[in-house]
């Protein structure tokens, strides 16, 4: 999108009435001051509802994955980043994790409340192996909360990114497709082996929540052409997923005004060298950028430094 720095927010904002009431005593002065600099750009328009999340949309247009709703093929990128030959094969990641059991719903535990080590990961992923080789699926150790998973029922399979599901009765987000059947069923017999599964026993016995289940995200092959590399200049700043994902807004806000001292006053100082900026702001329905590209963009928005607006009328909608 552009040659100089480029800085993408994910969970810039939530829908939840509990965040909008934190958003309207939160300052950002850093972050008004540099969009009152900045023109309006791109926009990624959607809902609460898509599988896959705003921030993941732009950037899965930055590394050129475009792809369906649930089906950008975000674990064939990652074995590609890591310099391994994808096999042209449709990947997936497999996340273990706790599902709460309700009386008429399950909804999804926060990874992190599971507080999963390499061991005990690695445990579970030896039980679980052998039945996902039985439905042709090669399963192997990435990281404690996260395995990466080969198989042809991942093609053209769309998923509910994590992010989407965590806090969330999980029924709205199953897979829905014909080839998903076989998932389900085996989702259904890891449940089983894992109720009783000495592993959990001395989790329990820890004070620890048991692994219970598992999600099923970022499938698919990679396109025929696609970036090798992310863009030279685009920036992550993901300080914010972690406490809007367990609901604790205190610490978001403490989290935001971090990133408006720290990297909004950063970018601002690029726009007074004269260096080129893009703000890309994401919530859980759409994302929004913001950009300067040339010196001569300055003189023709001074005025609107006079015209800020606060922050929770920016990230209205999103």
């Amino acid at each position: 999108m552009s040659d100089g720095v480029h800085l993408l927010i994910p969970f810039a904002v939530s829908s939840t009435p509990e965040c909008a009431a934190a958003l309207q005593a939160l300052a950002l002065p850093q972050l008004e001051k540099l969009l009152a600099r900045l023109a309006r750009g791109a926009a990624a328009r959607g809902d609460e509802h898509t599988l896959s999340m705003p921030h993941e949309r732009v950037l899965a247009r930055e590394y050129a994955l475009a792809a369906p709703d649930g089906c950008i093929p975000w674990a064939a990128w990652q074995v590609a980043q890591s310099g391994r030959d994808t096999q042209d094969a449709a990947w997936a990641w497999i996340t273990p994790c706790h599902w709460r059991v309700g009386t008429d719903h399950i909804a999804m535990g926060h990874p992190q409340e599971l507080q999963l080590d390499a061991a005990d990961s690695q445990t579970f992923l030896a039980a679980m192996q052998p039945f996902f080789e039985q439905d042709g699926i090669a399963l192997e150790y990435d990281a404690p909360a996260r395995w990466l998973a080969r198989g042809e029922v991942f093609r053209g399979l769309a998923t509910a990114s994590l992010d989407r599901v965590v806090g969330r009765t999980i029924d709205d987000w199953m897979p829905r497709a014909p080839q998903a059947k076989s998932l389900r069923r085996l989702q259904q017999e890891m449940q089983m082996l894992l109720y009783t599964h000495p592993a959990n026993e001395e989790r329990s016995a820890r004070g620890l929540l048991p692994v219970n289940s598992f999600w099923v995200s970022g499938t698919g092959a990679l396109p025929a052409a696609h970036a090798a590399a992310p863009p030279p200049g685009l920036q992550i700043t993901d300080c914010l997923r972690g406490p809007a994902l367990l609901g604790d807004w205190p610490a978001w806000t403490r989290a935001w005004q971090g990133v408006d001292a720290q990297e909004c006053e950063r970018l601002n100082r690029v726009v007074n060298a004269g260096g080129a900026v893009t703000l890309t702001l994401c919530g859980e329905r759409g994302a929004q950028s913001w950009t300067r590209q040339h010196k001569g963009e300055w003189p023709r928005r001074l005025g609107s430094l006079f015209q800020r607006k606060r922050a929770a009328a920016l990230l209205e909608g999103l």
